[in-house]
């Protein structure tokens, strides 16, 4: 395939894996990009910068294929990202993708460094902005998708054609995509490439998440998330569960950030998607669960994308004939 993503990106497919905390490391985002897509690995939630260098090595060692770095960079981290970002530098890494909080300071440290940058925007003035200050390209993710979402609610399919008609970088869409049905209607609405997450965590590569997660993934259906930290002004999209829903009853109540920390942390999101703890975590998830039925390799599902959205783009075709 050809798009400016590709070129820019140095890909066969103009498929990228989300960040995914706590899941996207070197085996997941090596499998990616082996499979022609762009692999990533999540910077933040690493948290030591030598585990960062390491993990960026052992990448190397497993795909001579580019990959990225994510830096997701909301209120939930605390800790500084300087010193993961200066690891990410050091190594040359081939692309940086930033999530979450103001972009500006990681675009000033990268002035002159020859990394691409994507970055994630829920609406046309953070994509507007992220342009200005030199991205390669922003993925778009519409209000269907999992984890943290634009406080806007506007869905994949009208947020895609608004960006792309916003800027003049390629955008790749997210939200809602897991399959070669999402990829052929997201290069229609004008991306030039999608970004999954939700779909890459229901993959054999994806070691790092437990059964209960992928099989909560497959088992469930697209009205099985709710969106928690709405109050917070950080809405993020969850699998439903009554762990679950007690947040979104205590932010009803009216608790703050403060009360809620425990509850929202990076500790009870591990201790669910690792051990399967469902009394005391959450898992992210997209609506897209309700397209999920398999648990494939990485390339399997990448080709099966690919293909299908070749068959998919010649049945379009017949009905213009």
């Amino acid at each position: 395939m050809k798009t400016r993503v590709t070129k820019i990106l140095g890909i066969q497919y103009p498929i990228v894996q989300g960040g995914l905390a706590y899941l996207a490391y070197a085996d997941l985002a090596a499998a990616v990009s082996n499979a022609g897509g762009l692999g990533q690995i999540t910077a933040m939630s690493l948290k030591d910068p030598e585990k960062l260098r390491n993990e960026i090595r052992k990448i190397r060692t497993l795909t001579n294929k580019p990959f990225g770095v994510n830096f997701a960079i909301g209120r939930q981290y605390e800790e500084s990202y300087a010193d993961l970002l200066e690891v990410a530098i050091e190594e040359k890494v081939p692309v940086i993708s930033i999530t979450g909080a103001n972009p500006t300071p990681i675009f000033e440290r990268l002035k002159d460094e020859n990394i691409r940058t994507l970055v994630l925007v829920a609406n046309t003035r953070q994509a507007q902005k992220a342009e200005k200050l030199g991205a390669d390209a922003v993925m778009a993710v519409g209000n269907e998708g999992g984890g943290h979402l634009g406080l806007d609610e506007v869905g994949t399919m009208v947020l895609i054609p608004r960006v792309v008609e916003s800027v003049s970088i390629p955008v790749l869409a997210s939200g809602g995509i897991g399959d070669a049905r999402g990829f052929l209607a997201a290069l229609s609405l004008g991306a030039e490439g999608i970004e999954m997450g939700t779909r890459f965590i229901a993959t054999k590569e994806c070691v790092h998440a437990g059964d209960v997660y992928k099989n909560a993934i497959i088992e469930a259906n697209e009205t099985d998330t709710v969106i928690i930290k709405k109050s917070l002004r950080s809405p993020g999209r969850v699998l439903r569960s009554d762990y679950t829903e007690q947040i979104i009853a205590r932010e009803k109540a009216g608790e703050t950030y403060e009360d809620l920390r425990e509850v929202i942390s990076g500790k009870a999101n591990c201790s669910y998607i690792y051990e399967g703890n469902e009394k005391e975590g959450f898992g992210w998830a997209g609506q897209v669960i309700g397209l999920i039925n398999d648990i494939p390799t990485v390339k399997e599902l990448i080709d099966e994308i690919v293909t299908g959205a070749e068959k998919g783009n010649k049945r379009l075709n017949q009905m213009f004939d």
